[in-house]
């Protein structure tokens, strides 16, 4: 096996697994753009670009890839070089959209990818003579539940960055700007074993107040409550998200006391997560206990999304989703409190359903630290 990706065998089940949902669907064929989803089922992380790039899998028949020439040395570095699926170069002035077509039978419906671009959707229906929709219901359903291997991915993620969070209280010291605070943080988030920052919030004093502030030249004061949101991918491309509040200095009585009630709901959520749950029952617990309260209205955002390859996809922890949890969904569980103008404080876990409640991913206190 590659250090970037998972033994061969696993991309092929996936594939075989996705033909299977497709047919269940009465989808004649999936058509997967570079991305997330070409990820997860071949290990490759091609990028989009203006010549096609996609993976046909057939309802029925054989898979295949349709890749440009200047392109294919790379796509062989995947699991592709060694799967048991066609690959199809072309070069410019060849019809690739006939080419992804080729096999494939008579379609009367075909599934794309959320990522494939509508310079590439609009002349494939051309050819194809029908309209395509959306293979998220397929791609949703093998995504969303990860096996042990994506899990134990996904661990691996949650201890390395809880390992730079218990490092933020060195850097997160007044006189310094978010900035610089962020900088250091970027470096250990390499240091630790990802590959990279996928982001870095350093909301401090009213900053923190905004959920998606990223940095700023701001300067962090004695006083400040600091929302630390930091994350990135391990291999193979598996992502971190945790997220803890700090403050420099000691504690204000009017900030421990509604960040107290804060600590309370996110623990709330996290205790309801069982298999057949809902989404929104977890988002309920969270928001009843900070209504209870009286911090209900600032409460913001959903209660969590799911994560893996990408930081955000399903399930989504949102009033009105009533998916039911499944052992294998991993999902944020992230109630937040925002005081405009003022502070804001956040607690953000990850979490992967068991099959009688759930396992937290992250270990890091939850409570206010002063640093």
């Amino acid at each position: 096996m590659a250090d970037n990706r998972f033994p061969t065998s696993v991309y092929s089940s996936r594939v075989h697994r996705a033909a299977d949902l497709a047919a269940a669907a009465g989808l004649d064929a999936l058509f997967i753009a570079p991305g997330p989803d070409l990820q997860y089922f071949t290990g490759s992380r091609a990028s989009t670009f203006e010549r096609l790039t996609t993976l046909v899998i057939p309802a029925s028949g054989h898979p295949h890839v349709v890749v440009p020439r200047m392109e294919l040395a790379a796509l062989r570095t995947s699991a592709l070089g060694e799967m048991q699926v066609d690959l199809r170069d072309w070069v410019d002035g060849d019809d690739p959209y006939a080419l992804a077509l080729e096999g494939v039978g008579e379609l009367r419906r075909f599934g794309v990818s959320d990522a494939l671009p509508a310079l590439h959707i609009v002349p494939l229906t051309a050819r194809a003579g029908v309209p395509p929709e959306l293979a998220t219901p397929v791609l949703r359903e093998l995504r969303m539940i990860k096996d042990e291997d994506e899990i134990e991915a996904l661990r691996r993620a949650g201890a390395a960055i809880d390992r730079v969070h218990a490092r933020v209280g060195e850097w997160l010291v007044a006189g310094r700007t978010e900035r610089e605070v962020a900088e250091d943080i970027a470096e250990s988030i390499v240091a630790e074993g990802h590959t990279a920052p996928e982001f870095i919030i350093v909301g401090s004093g009213p900053n923190g107040a905004d959920p998606h502030h990223e940095v700023s030249d701001r300067v962090i004061e004695t006083g400040d409550v600091v929302v630390v949101d930091i994350g990135g991918p391990v291999e193979p491309g598996y992502n971190s998200d945790s997220t803890r509040t700090y403050c420099v200095g000691a504690v204000p009585d009017d900030v421990s006391e509604s960040y107290e009630a804060l600590r309370r709901a996110q623990q709330a959520a996290v205790d309801a997560v069982r298999p057949g749950a809902t989404a929104e029952q977890i988002d309920a617990a969270a928001r009843d206990a900070l209504t209870a309260a009286g911090l209900g209205e600032y409460f913001i955002h959903r209660t969590g999304h799911g994560i893996g390859l990408s930081v955000h996809e399903e399930p989504y922890i949102m009033v009105g989703n009533s998916e039911e949890l499944r052992p294998g969904m991993t999902f944020s569980v992230e109630p937040g409190v925002y005081f405009p103008g003022k502070w804001g404080a956040r607690i953000e876990d990850i979490v992967v359903v068991t099959a009688d409640g759930c396992e937290p991913l992250n270990k890091r206190p939850h409570e206010l630290a002063e640093v």
